[in-house]
């Protein structure tokens, strides 16, 4: 009985998470109309409907640091744009500790990609979503990684791998996984 109790509230608690972070986000964004033009969010940014934003200030890729990053030895043209795809909800990982759910991660991931793959993106949504998650919560179990989330190391462990786990789905075309937020919740 008691491990049902526990399973309740810890299903309660994503549920509430998801419900709260969902309204949080779109209490913050406001109304969005779906118009013809892209709007301009004032940086050179336009969002296209799909929540996917062009930067026209990207005419040019830009050289990636020493990370590891960039094409993977494939140049991509000097022509290429930049869109970055905005999932349409958040990733909320539990972190769960001797049986039982101690804390959620909640993260907001956009992608840097370029701008010929945006409708792939946008269709391939659910298969993104469950190769993210399953990275996730990979790192979840590892013990360490979401324990210290301020640590620019496991910052970064968390972008790299979630990165390299998506090339591995869609070999081109992803070039950065951006985190815009990263809340951490204990039960």
């Amino acid at each position: 009985m008691k491990n049902i109790i526990t399973a309740v509230i810890a299903i309660v608690c994503i549920v509430a998470g998801g419900v709260g972070g969902h309204f949080l986000r779109s209490m913050s964004s406001g109304p969005k109309a779906h118009a013809e033009k892209p709007a301009d969010d004032g940086h050179g940014a336009k969002e296209d409907g799909h929540g996917e934003k062009k930067d026209d200030h990207a005419k040019k890729p830009e050289k990636k640091d020493s990370h590891g990053g960039g094409g993977h030895g494939k140049e991509s043209s000097a022509s290429s744009e930049v869109v970055y795809y905005k999932f349409s909800r958040e990733f909320i990982v539990p972190i769960i500790r001797e049986s039982r759910v101690q804390s959620l991660v909640i993260l907001n991931l956009n992608l840097e990609a370029d701008a010929s793959i945006s409708q792939k993106l946008f269709e391939m949504e659910p298969k993104l979503r469950d190769n993210i998650m399953t990275t996730l919560i990979t790192l979840s179990n590892d013990g360490t990684t979401f324990e210290a989330m301020t640590n620019v190391e496991n910052y970064e462990s968390i972008r790299s791998l979630v990165l390299k786990n998506l090339q591995s789905v869609m070999s081109t075309g992803i070039n950065n996984v951006l985190i815009v937020d990263l809340a951490k919740q204990d039960v």
